[in-house]
């Protein structure tokens, strides 16, 4: 199976140094395996994506010197496919809907036991206040849970290939963990047409990827992202979880930090190969 990999940012604002670390290790691996590196557009937060970083998207990377077959998939435009999904995932009684919001989960959550982590990949870990309705109650006032109790129930032992240099090796996903570290994360959100884990792992299999590459900030994700291959029938992918660009006190950049952003630095005159440099590629 060659190997495609893929650079999926969302247009919510402008490209950084640590996007452009990861869409240049992911072009720089794919062209290293002689495979395919494509492009995805995660939009499917409309209210926060637009076209002009979008439009911005495609210029920094062809000015870092990447290029990607087209068309290019967008989000925004799959969400007959989110659906198929959800309902493959109701039809099997694994999903209910969820009223909650974030300060009810809070005031719900409240102390938790010696041990048990507050926080998984979809944030807080969701009390269950919701579980016990039914889909045919929905609203759209709701979004969509995973019953992750009634996953961990039917599910064998599951593992995932990880070649990332802080995780490499072959990672155990335990169903006895699921509930305590995941809880039951969000598959569908109000007015989307589903959230980025679902997203997420439906695109990369509808795109034929093999290797995933992305930040060290989503390897605590990726088990949620095996089960859901898992229910789903899905191909799981290789992961690498590459190290995250800082600024010079450590924290990891963000959207916000606009004078590291890549046209700053095009506009400052510096060229590919100098961002080549300051990423250390």
């Amino acid at each position: 199976m060659m190997f495609t990999t893929r650079f999926a940012p969302s247009p919510t604002g402008p490209l950084h140094l640590g996007h452009a670390y990861s869409a240049c290790l992911a072009s720089d691996m794919a062209d290293a395996a002689g495979g395919t590196f494509l492009l995805r557009i995660e939009d499917i937060d409309t209210s926060r994506a637009r076209p002009e970083w979008e439009a911005q998207i495609y210029d920094d990377l062809r000015w870092l010197g990447l290029d990607w077959p087209e068309p290019v998939m967008r989000q925004s435009e799959r969400g007959s496919a989110y659906a198929e999904a959800l309902e493959r995932l109701d039809n099997i009684g694994l999903t209910y809907p969820c009223a909650c919001r974030r300060a009810d989960i809070e005031a719900a959550a409240g102390a938790p036991q010696e041990g048990v982590p507050r926080f998984g990949p979809d944030g807080r870990i969701y009390p269950g206040t919701c579980r016990h309705r039914p889909m045919s109650g929905r609203t759209d006032a709701d979004v969509i849970r995973l019953n992750m109790a009634l996953v961990a129930d039917r599910l064998p032992d599951l593992a995932f290939d990880e070649t990332g240099p802080a995780h490499a090796g072959s990672h155990g996903v335990s169903a006895s963990d699921l509930v305590t570290t995941i809880g039951d994360p969000i598959l569908q959100r109000r007015g989307m047409g589903g959230s980025y884990h679902l997203s997420v792992v439906v695109d990369d299999a509808a795109q034929g990827i093999t290797h995933v590459i992305r930040g060290e900030d989503l390897f605590e994700a990726t088990p949620l992202h095996v089960v859901l291959q898992y229910l789903l029938d899905l191909p799981v992918p290789t992961y690498h979880h590459h190290r995250l660009i800082r600024d010079e006190a450590g924290k990891r950049l963000a959207k916000r930090d606009d004078a590291r952003a890549i046209a700053t630095y095009r506009a400052e005159g510096l060229s590919p190969s100098d961002i080549r440099a300051k990423i250390g590629l």
